[in-house]
C-alpha cells in the first residue's frame, strides 16, 4: 500500500488535471514521457503520444489519420481494409465512423493477401482475435507497393516476445496498455497508446510530451504537441476524442 500510494497514486502526478495547463505538474509529464518512451521501445517506432481513450477508438483514429496522411494519388481515396482477425469492437467502431464520414471499409482475411482495388490503409491485429500470431511483413510490404499506409493494433506485452510493428514496416501502431498492471475495471476503457513513423507526428491525435529547458536553463517537460481538439475550433479538429487516459497511462 505504501508503494502504491506514493508511487502509482502519487498526488504530484494527478493534481494538475486541467488539460490547458498540464505543464504545471512536472512529475505528471515526466511519468507520461516514460510511458511514451516505453511504447516507442516496444513497438519499434520513433514517436508515441501520451495515451488515447481505448484500443478500439485508437484504431478508428489511426484509420482517419491514414486517410489524412496518405498523399499517394492512386491510394488516397481508396477503401480501408481491416483484417478479419481484428477485435470485434474495433471492427464495429471503424465501421460506424466510416458510415458517418462516407468512406468504404472492407473486412478480409489478410493471411491470403490484400483484396483488389485502391486501398488507402490497412489495419492488422497482432496477435489476432483468434490468438494466432502471424508474421505480417509480407502483407505490409504488399500494402506499401500499392501505396497504402499500415496500422498494426498490437498487444504491448506480446511485443516483448514477437517482432514489433515498426520492424515489420508498419506506419502506425496502436493498442491498449491494460496488460501492464491496470485492473480490468469491468472492461475499461483502459489507456490506449499510439506510435507513428517520422513525418506523421503532426497528424497524430492526442498529446505529446517533450523535453525542453526552462528560463533557468534546467531541463523541463512540456507539451510539444497538443492536437486541435474539441476546445479549439471544433470543426477543424484533428480528433474529437479529446480524452487522454493520463492517470492510467501513468499507472
Amino acid at each position: 500500500p505504501v508503494i502504491r500510494r506514493n508511487i502509482l497514486e502519487s498526488p504530484a502526478w494527478y493534481t494538475a488535471y486541467t488539460p490547458y495547463q498540464p505543464e504545471i505538474s512536472q512529475g505528471r509529464l515526466e511519468a507520461l514521457l516514460n510511458f511514451q518512451t516505453m511504447v516507442q521501445d516496444l513497438v519499434g517506432l520513433p514517436i508515441a503520444n501520451a495515451s488515447l481513450l481505448d484500443e478500439a477508438t485508437a484504431v478508428a483514429e489511426a484509420v482517419l489519420m491514414m486517410r489524412r496522411a496518405n498523399k499517394n494519388k492512386d491510394a488516397r481515396d481508396g477503401k480501408t481494409v481491416l483484417d478479419a482477425d481484428c477485435l470485434p469492437q474495433t471492427i464495429a467502431i471503424v465501421k460506424g465512423r466510416a458510415e458517418a464520414l462516407g468512406f468504404e471499409v472492407e473486412i478480409a482475411d489478410l493471411s491470403a493477401g490484400l483484396p483488389d482495388g485502391a486501398i488507402n490503409g490497412v489495419v492488422l491485429q497482432q496477435p489476432g482475435a483468434s490468438g494466432r500470431v502471424f508474421d505480417h511483413s509480407a502483407v505490409i510490404a504488399q500494402a506499401k507497393e500499392r501505396g497504402a499506409l499500415v496500422t498494426v493494433a498490437a498487444d504491448l506485452l506480446a511485443l516483448t516476445l514477437i517482432t514489433p510493428p515498426g520492424e515489420q514496416g508498419a506506419d502506425i501502431a496502436v493498442g491498449s496498455a491494460q496488460r501492464f498492471g491496470v485492473p480490468l475495471f469491468y472492461g475499461g476503457p483502459h489507456a490506449a497508446y499510439m506510435a507513428v513513423q517520422k513525418g506523421l507526428e503532426r497528424s497524430m491525435p492526442g498529446r505529446l510530451v517533450g523535453v525542453s529547458k526552462d528560463d533557468a536553463g534546467v531541463p523541463a517537460y512540456r507539451l510539444a504537441l497538443q492536437t486541435r481538439e474539441q476546445h479549439i475550433r471544433r470543426e477543424k479538429a484533428t480528433s474529437n476524442i479529446c480524452t487522454a487516459q493520463a492517470l492510467l497511462a501513468i499507472v
